[in-house]
């Protein structure tokens, strides 16, 4: 079988937007859909150098689905290929988070859209579970990573440590368990690829592939101080104009300027993926500063678990319904607002991505199995279970107690958060089928109740 012939620029990007429109499943289900589309069906890039390219993306703190489109357009088309892979597999879900988090804020008290969402709820719970254990069993090596995401968990959960610290407290852990016990913190391997994608005979090998095993890297790809200098410098510009015409329209110490600032820092702390770093986005949203309510939160968790995209744009939610809630643009443009809010906080949440894969890419990949490196992550990423597991913790206590832990436990809750995650762990049913289920179960109830 020969290779099959180069891929334009527009074939191409009609890919990219198709698949910002059909990638559910989180990143696991995301990163299944690339393999068999762009591994078995298209031959555009061999199995290894798939895996080359995930594995690095793993390295990476922020959404691993979106930076590995990202740098297989990079790959494919230097770097506008690159910023066309990335900025289309999130467009799409921020267009449609945009209409939810209207008929949310707007509708969001009528029976269909409540009813929808109590019978979400507790499938979350479910979802958040089934990704720690995912999470876990691969980031969980031996006793001391263990030791490590149980003190995350009582850090976070207990004394309230910033997510942040955690982070680096975990780094610093994982770099000394390196050098103490190297064969526990031996850092990401292809062992956190999904099982879709590990099959060796699954999709073409050496050169029967556009980017073959043997195919030398392109021009583009090269290191040089030159191209790091004018990738770096663009997403600098890029930082530095919107700051400056953000704070000449809505000032310096408006909302939707001071989400941007602080989305800008959750991006730079996301190892692990959504779930990570979703503690840290309720800390700074609901507790610092108070941008939205907790059960407005869960519902946004709902939202973003059943869309297109990365989960991570939560995000937009959060910039919608907080800059909605402020008024941000007055009293009489509470849509513009929203809008305004949940585009901001996805261009601060996802610059930092593509920097680290147009910039870092031709150096990072070369180092991915270097002790140094990988030793300090593998800390982070045994920290990220126990961060998770608070999340999960969190949510079930709203959930199943929305009254306090004086009331009895609401039972229709528990009971689907039960079945989805019989549905999860022992039948292995996708996330989107699961989340729909538990919407139509939710639905139908509210309605026999409302008759």
């Amino acid at each position: 079988m020969t290779a099959p012939p180069a891929v334009s620029f527009a074939t191409a990007a009609r890919f990219w937007l198709k698949l910002g429109f059909i990638s559910f499943g989180g990143p696991a289900g995301q990163i299944s859909i690339m393999h068999e589309e762009l591994v078995v069906r298209r031959r555009w890039i061999s199995e290894r150098r798939f895996l080359h390219a995930l594995s690095f993306c793993m390295l990476l703190p922020g959404p691993e689905a979106q930076q590995l489109a990202t740098y297989l357009g990079w790959l494919l088309h230097r770097t506008w290929g690159g910023i066309v892979a990335g900025g289309l597999f999130v467009l799409p879900s921020l267009a449609v988070l945009i209409g939810l988090s209207w008929g949310y804020m707007v509708y969001g008290s009528t029976t269909v859209v409540s009813g929808m969402l109590s019978g979400v709820k507790p499938v979350i719970i479910a979802v958040v579970a089934h990704a720690a254990w995912r999470i876990g069993g691969r980031a969980l090596r031996g006793r001391w990573p263990w030791v490590l995401a149980l003190a995350a968990l009582l850090a976070i959960a207990v004394f309230n440590v910033p997510f942040p610290l955690i982070i680096v407290g975990a780094a610093a852990l994982g770099w000394l368990g390196g050098r103490l016990v190297p064969h526990e913190f031996g850092g990401p391997s292809h062992a956190a690829v999904p099982a879709a994608v590990k099959d060796p005979l699954a999709g073409p090998q050496a050169d029967e592939a556009l980017i073959g095993d043997t195919t030398p890297p392109p021009p583009h790809a090269t290191p040089s101080f030159g191209g790091l200098g004018r990738v770096l410098g663009a997403g600098v510009g890029a930082w530095v104009t919107v700051t400056l015409v953000l704070a000449a329209t809505v000032g310096w110490g408006g909302s939707v300027l001071r989400m941007g600032m602080f989305f800008t820092k959750a991006a730079l702390v996301t190892f692990g993926g959504a779930y990570s770093v979703l503690p840290y986005v309720y800390q700074g949203a609901v507790v610092q500063y108070g941008w939205l309510t907790v059960p407005q939160m869960i519902d946004g968790l709902a939202l973003g678990e059943s869309t297109p995209g990365p989960l991570i744009m939560i995000v937009a939610f959060v910039g919608f319904v907080g800059s909605w809630n402020l008024q941000a643009l007055g009293a009489d443009h509470l849509f513009l607002a929203g809008a305004l809010g949940a585009t901001v906080v996805t261009f601060y949440s996802f610059l930092p991505s593509f920097l680290f894969i147009l910039a870092g890419g031709p150096y990072l990949e070369h180092s991915r199995d270097d002790l140094r490196l990988s030793a300090p992550l593998a800390g982070i990423s045994a920290a990220v279970v126990g961060v998770i597991l608070q999340l999960a913790l969190f949510l079930a206590a709203h959930v199943f107690w929305p009254g306090g832990f004086q009331a009895p436990p609401a039972w229709a809750a528990l009971g689907i958060a039960l079945a989805a995650a019989y549905a999860l762990f022992r039948r292995r049913w996708g996330i989107i089928p699961v989340i729909g289920a538990g919407a139509a179960i939710g639905l139908l109830r509210a309605v026999v109740e409302a008759g």
